[in-house]
């Protein structure tokens, strides 16, 4: 029998509303026998572009009383490699959770010749755009910036997969809802929100130097909450989309404030890094509201 908490989203259906957030879970054989790959509803995996990626200089991670800053400058194997180990042992390994595939980019065609590279893999339920990297053929900006910049990358992936595809906002972007129109309108079928924040942490009495190695790094946590849970709302308000809440869920009642704002799915990130049995207890609590 299916379970209450089931949703029907993306063409597929996931066993409950429950994610880990991309960057937070490796590929899943990383967190295997500690957290229960098989209560999940979904894992969203960790960024993969098209070559590897060694990522920004340590320190990566620095904590603060409101939750973290990181800074690990979307480090991966690359394309080539989780083709060949990655996907494989994700396609024996998920009995049931889905998997959605997280696909940065650098330049407009990057994110298509990604997605080119991996759709042959039937255990892809969907692909997840970091539209929050720089575009480095367009001086740096980040692609969720520039609506036409949104439109190319979506409408290219578009061209090279049937699978859905869900645009991933910043929360620094001035008309998030106004973007997630944009994205839709160029072939997105889903909405994620919210990235992290852009922030920056110093040591001692906060006039020494920045912690991570790399100066600024992104905000998430807790902190970050009331910013997912606002842009959930007017995300799904200005376009119907279905989205997925990202942001400082740490409890179920943290992950129902985003099913109340109408998102069809929610994604835990940087409370499973502390705590990698929390998921779990989120999905059980949300199970006896149901019972």
């Amino acid at each position: 029998m299916a379970s209450a908490l089931a949703r029907s989203v993306f063409g597929a259906e996931f066993r409950n509303p429950v994610l880990l957030a991309a960057g937070t879970a490796g590929f899943g054989r990383e967190l295997d026998g500690v957290v229960a790959l098989d209560r999940l509803g979904g894992v969203v995996s960790k960024a993969v572009s098209l070559e590897p990626r060694r990522g920004n200089p340590p320190p990566r991670v620095a904590e603060f009383a409101g939750g973290m800053l990181n800074s690990v400058g979307l480090a991966n194997p690359g394309l080539a490699h989780v083709r060949e180990h990655e996907l494989p042992w994700l396609s024996r390994r998920l009995r049931g959770t889905r998997l959605i595939v997280n696909v940065v980019g650098f330049t407009l065609d990057e994110y298509a010749r990604v997605i080119e590279g991996l759709d042959g893999f039937d255990v892809i339920t969907a692909y997840e755009l970091n539209l929050s990297c720089p575009n480095t053929s367009a001086g740096g900006s980040e692609f969720g910036a520039d609506p036409a910049s949104v439109t190319a990358v979506i409408g290219s992936c578009r061209r090279v997969t049937r699978r859905p595809l869900i645009a991933k906002l910043s929360p620094a972007l001035p008309e998030i809802a106004a973007t997630a129109e944009v994205a839709g309108r160029a072939g997105a079928d889903g909405i994620s929100v919210v990235n992290t924040m852009p922030g920056i942490v110093r040591g001692g009495d906060g006039r020494g130097a920045p912690r991570l190695g790399q100066g600024s790094g992104g905000v998430s946590g807790p902190g970050l909450l009331p910013v997912g849970v606002l842009a959930t709302a007017r995300v799904v308000e200005r376009t119907g989309l279905p989205v997925i809440g990202v942001g400082g869920i740490r409890t179920a009642a943290d992950a129902r404030q985003y099913l109340a704002a109408g998102a069809s799915l929610v994604a835990i990130g940087t409370a499973a890094l502390a705590d990698p049995r929390l998921p779990e207890r989120v999905i059980s609590d949300l199970e006896g509201d149901r019972g």
